[in-house]
């Protein structure tokens, strides 16, 4: 097992320390849980469908936070909302 320290910049940014990284290619993706205080980092290589499908959820959801927080929300019927939710 290896430890590093890293700082997080005031954008979130993390550099991952190059002998944790040597088995990375640039461009991949890593997917970090968090799990009370603790943060796991694992490459995102052949994921599972459900855990794909996860995280894609999680990212739309995260999205539409985002779109909710700066008021550019519109208004849907019932209808209109269970449609969107069946596509995705």
């Amino acid at each position: 097992m290896e430890i590093g320290i890293i700082r997080m910049s005031s954008k979130g940014q993390i550099v991952i320390p190059i002998s944790m990284r040597k088995d990375l290619d640039e461009g991949e993706q890593l997917v970090i849980i968090r799990d009370g205080d603790r943060c796991i980092l694992k490459p995102l290589a052949d994921p599972e469908p459900a855990l794909e499908d996860d995280i894609r959820f999680a990212e739309r959801t995260e999205r539409a936070y985002l779109e909710f927080e700066k008021g550019e929300c519109t208004r849907k019927s019932d209808v209109d909302l269970l449609h969107t939710l069946s596509s995705w």
